[in-house]
C-alpha cells in the first residue's frame, strides 16, 4: 500500500515524517547525507514555474517537501536545516545559482540534488566544461553558430541515456526534435553526449548544448539539473526527467524510455512544441497531445507553459493551433502562430 503524503509545514516546528523505503545508496562524496536511508525531507528552491515540476516530482515519489518561502543562497540553507529538511532541490536555478547552492549543502551537511560542487562550478564556465568535452574527445563548436540542446541522464553506475534534443527558434518558442539534424547527426549527437556525461562522472541531469556549422557538431556549454524545457523529451520519450533527477540522485538505476502512448519511441520521437504564454487569464479544456504547466493560483505567476506534441509535425502544429485558440476565446484562431514550423 502507497504510503501518505506528507509535505512540511512553514510553522518552522520541528522535522518532517520520514518517507521512502531504506535504500543502500552509493559511496560517492556528495550522498553522504543519504546514506543512512531515506530522507526526511526536501526543500524547493524558487517559486512559481521554477519550481513547479520539482515539487510534481516530489510528490510522485512520496517525499516531504516545502518551499523556498523567498530565501535564497545561504538563507535558504539555513530554512532547510530550521524545517529539518536533509536535502536541498535547486528548482531551475541557473548554473552559478546551483553551485552557491551545492557548495552551501556541503558546508551544512545537507544533500544536493544535482552534480557534485566541482562539477557545478565548470558548467559555470563555458571555458571549463569546454576543456573538460575536450579531453574526453569531444569536438568543441562555435558558440555563434545555431544550437540544440540535449537533456541527458546518468547513474552512478556509469550508464547514461541521451534523450531527445531541442532547439530555440523565436522569443517562448521551442520544438523537439531539432529540423536541421539529420537521422545520422541524430545518433551522432546522443554518442557524444553519453561520451561526455560518462567522463564526467555526471550523476542525475544535465542539459548538453551542440553547435551546428557547416553540418559539424560541436560541444559549447552544458548546464546542470532542470531548464524548464525538460517538458519537450517527457512528452516524446515517456520519462519524467524531474522525477529521474532525484532518482539518478539518491543511487537509483537508470530507466529506459517507454515507448509512448502515441508511438513515440527513441527511434520515432515524433515532435513537441514549447510555448510561454504570458498571460495566466485563459482558460484550456485539454484533449490529446496537449499540456499546460501552470503553477497554483496562489503563486503571482505572470506566465505559464504550453506543451503540444503529436505523432509527426502536422499533427502537433493542429493541436497548439487548437490549444491556443482555445486559451485566447479565439473560435477562429485556426491560422498559424507566431513561430509556426508547418
Amino acid at each position: 500500500m502507497k504510503k501518505p503524503i506528507h509535505a512540511i509545514t512553514a510553522s518552522e516546528q520541528g522535522h518532517a515524517d520520514s518517507l521512502g523505503r531504506q535504500r543502500q545508496l552509493p559511496s560517492a562524496p556528495y550522498l553522504d547525507a543519504l546514506r543512512q536511508g531515506g530522507w526526511r525531507g526536501v526543500l524547493l528552491a524558487g517559486s512559481g514555474l521554477a519550481a513547479l515540476r520539482a515539487g510534481q516530482a516530489c510528490v510522485e515519489l512520496e517525499l516531504a517537501w516545502c518551499d523556498s518561502a523567498g530565501t535564497t543562497g545561504d538563507a535558504l540553507v539555513a530554512r532547510a536545516q530550521r524545517l529539518g529538511c536533509d536535502v536541498v532541490h535547486p528548482g531551475e536555478a541557473t548554473a552559478e545559482e546551483q553551485w552557491l547552492l551545492a557548495r552551501g549543502c556541503s558546508h551544512a551537511g545537507l544533500a544536493f540534488i544535482g552534480p557534485p560542487e566541482s562539477l557545478v562550478a565548470a558548467m559555470c564556465d563555458d571555458g571549463a566544461s569546454q576543456q573538460l568535452m575536450r579531453e574526453a574527445g569531444l569536438p568543441l563548436g562555435e558558440a555563434s553558430a545555431p544550437q540544440v540542446h540535449l537533456p541527458v541522464l546518468a547513474d552512478c553506475r556509469g550508464q547514461a541515456l541521451a534523450l531527445v534534443e531541442h532547439e530555440l527558434l523565436g522569443e517562448g518558442f521551442a520544438m523537439a526534435p531539432s529540423e536541421r539534424l539529420t537521422p545520422e547527426q541524430r545518433a551522432y549527437l546522443g554518442q557524444l553526449a553519453v561520451q561526455g556525461a560518462r567522463s564526467l562522472g555526471l550523476v542525475g541531469l544535465a542539459t548538453l548544448s551542440f553547435s551546428l556549422a557547416d553540418n559539424r557538431l560541436g560541444f559549447v556549454g552544458m548546464r546542470p539539473g532542470l531548464t524548464g524545457y525538460e517538458g519537450l523529451a517527457e512528452v516524446l520519450s515517456g520519462l519524467d526527467l524531474a522525477v529521474e533527477q532525484i532518482r539518478l540522485v539518491a543511487g537509483e538505476r537508470l530507466r529506459r524510455p517507454r515507448v509512448g502512448h502515441m508511438g513515440h519511441g527513441p527511434g520515432r520521437p515524433g515532435q513537441a512544441r514549447w510555448r510561454l504564454l504570458s498571460s495566466v487569464t485563459g482558460q484550456l479544456g485539454g484533449g490529446p497531445g496537449v499540456r499546460l504547466d501552470r503553477p497554483s493560483q496562489v503563486i503571482a505567476e505572470t506566465e505559464v507553459r504550453l506543451l503540444s506534441w503529436g505523432r509527426d509535425g502536422p499533427e502537433a502544429g493542429r493541436r497548439e493551433r487548437r490549444a491556443l485558440a482555445e486559451w485566447r476565446g479565439d473560435q477562429r484562431g485556426m491560422g498559424d502562430a507566431p513561430g509556426e514550423q508547418g
